[in-house]
């Protein structure tokens, strides 16, 4: 599946080490075969895809709670992006 990301927006997100880190969400965006003219259609999934300025995926759970991927560091969100 061709899968795309559009940029939301970055915010300021504090670490459990006391540093700030920026992050970035993104919109998860895949592409609609039903154009069959040769024209490229994206469709929004509705699933944001939350990633550090390194690159590292920030893992987001339901509770508002966020991890960076494959590590002990935790982030507290702005809460406009707490779901």
């Amino acid at each position: 599946m061709d899968m795309r990301f559009r940029l939301l927006d970055s915010f300021a997100a504090r670490g459990s080490d006391g540093a700030t880190y920026k992050v970035f969400a993104y919109d998860r965006l895949v592409r609609d075969p039903a154009f069959a003219n040769g024209s490229e259609h994206w469709e929004a999934t509705g699933e944001v895809e939350y990633r550090l300025a390194d690159g590292r995926l920030v893992e987001v759970a339901r509770d508002g709670t966020a991890q960076v991927a494959h590590g002990n560091l935790q982030l507290t969100l702005p809460d406009r992006w707490v779901h």
